[in-house]
């Protein structure tokens, strides 16, 4: 039993969901993953009981993002550069890098198992396939990090991201901490990897509480176990309504 198992949401509660490893478990190929039927279903009744103030917070592009979860929830996307509120249009793609900046991880497109993804601005270059290339991964990142302006770098499980110094999943879950139909309510944050422990933080200095999924160290407050555990709470918060 995890510490998740005995949170009960209230209808004052605003909820703020990571997607890859927290909703869903993480795989070699992020294209391949998607939530079931039944998830998505709690997922919209969790949003409708909480008045709408339930936002799915990803490192994921938005238009990405957009495909795998319901309309009906706020979506952030590429760690926070971009807010889609529930039934609005989604925005055509934002400009990717160019240039000697993506030139720096040419080295890397040899290496079997390494996968460079492109989100629009964000760049993230995984080796979960391929544990062993992880400091030619880092390496790279670094190198193109010093054509890139305006840019950071963030390891996490398997993955390093090259993204805007603005995309931050803390600033996007207070922005949206102030807007409705989340304003005034305890702001509670799930996730398990280290973009989520900036909106971890934010969660928790606004009132509210942090869960951490899965092991490793972390601000949170309470823990779940997996995804699994994550999805199982979800059903039942949306059943109680």
């Amino acid at each position: 039993m995890s510490d998740l198992d005995a949170l009960r949401l209230t209808a004052r509660d605003a909820l703020y969901l990571d997607f890859d490893g927290t909703l869903a478990e993480i795989g070699p190929d992020p294209d391949a993953i998607m939530l079931s039927a039944t998830t998505l279903a709690a997922l919209t009744a969790l949003a409708a009981r909480l008045g709408g103030a339930l936002a799915v917070l990803s490192g994921r592009d938005l238009r990405d993002l957009a495909r795998r979860t319901p309309d009906s929830l706020w979506r952030v996307g590429g760690h926070g550069l971009e807010v889609l509120p529930p039934g609005a249009t989604i925005p055509p793609a934002a400009s990717a890098p160019s240039g000697s900046f993506m030139d720096a991880l040419l080295p890397l497109a040899v290496i079997p198992g390494v996968r460079i993804e492109v989100k629009g601005p964000v760049v993230a270059i995984h080796y979960r396939a391929a544990p062993e290339a992880e400091v030619a991964c880092l390496e790279a990142a670094k190198a193109a990090l010093d054509l890139a302006p305006g840019y950071s770098v963030q390891s996490g499980k398997m993955i390093v991201e090259l993204k805007p110094q603005g995309a931050d999943k803390g600033a996007a879950l207070r922005r949206l901490a102030s807007l409705e139909p989340f304003a005034g309510r305890r702001p509670i944050m799930l996730g398990d990897d280290t973009t989520d422990e900036d909106a971890m933080r934010a969660a928790r200095a606004l009132g509210g509480i942090a869960v951490k999924v899965g092991e490793g160290e972390s601000v949170a407050d309470l823990r779940a176990n997996d995804p699994a555990a994550v999805r199982a709470w979800i059903a039942r918060e949306a059943e109680r309504a």
